[in-house]
């Protein structure tokens, strides 16, 4: 756990500084028979102009020219394969899904971890994000308002926005909603052009 608690600690820095940079950004919404799902990207990237390798640095320069310097941590493998040159690619991604319930269960919350890192002797590079998934009671719906307001598992309510009037006729009182929520973020390493 710790090991994850720090390799989420430097990709967020990673994160902040790189999306900070001009993001190109995508936002889709997709709706279902039962459900819909709303996702998020913001990418950004940048190509390596200076390493120092005694301090575990590396200078990225996005394509509008903005410089960030970076300290790679010890947990990202490979940092010897990076050469001046090579495009580094952050990509953050999120999404909401919700959708009703077919059955009656335990409003409840659990939680998953994404990891994953390079291969030894590849460029370095990873994904590290989660999922949470959380069954809520509908405990009252506004058809003036086009809101619902959901319990969760630990007693807090949210009033949730439905902008479909269709979808909204299909929500009672003491239906349940299941919301998975992801957040990723990924880092990539391509290798520099050759002339």
């Amino acid at each position: 756990m710790r090991r994850t608690s720090l390799l989420l600690l430097s990709c967020l820095v990673l994160c902040t500084s790189a999306l900070s940079a001009e993001p190109e950004t995508d936002m889709s919404i997709e709706r279902g028979q039962h459900g819909a799902t709303v996702q998020g990207v913001a990418k950004v990237t940048a190509t390596i102009v200076g390493i120092d390798p005694a301090t575990r640095t590396v200078t990225l320069k996005t394509k509008a020219g903005k410089v960030l310097e970076l300290e790679v941590t010890n947990e990202a493998r490979n940092f010897d394969q990076l050469v001046v040159g090579d495009v580094v690619t952050a990509q953050y991604r999120e999404s909401l899904s919700l959708s009703l319930v077919d059955t009656k269960t335990d409003v409840k919350r659990s939680e998953k971890e994404i990891e994953a890192r390079a291969p030894q002797g590849a460029k370095p590079g990873g994904e590290i994000g989660r999922e949470v998934t959380i069954i809520a009671d509908v405990v009252a719906v506004d058809r003036h308002a086009n809101t619902v307001t959901l319990r969760g598992p630990r007693g807090q309510t949210v009033d949730v926005v439905v902008s479909d009037p269709e979808r909204l006729k299909r929500v009672k009182k003491g239906d349940q909603v299941k919301a998975v929520y992801t957040e990723a973020l990924a880092i990539s390493v391509d290798p520099a052009m050759r002339k």
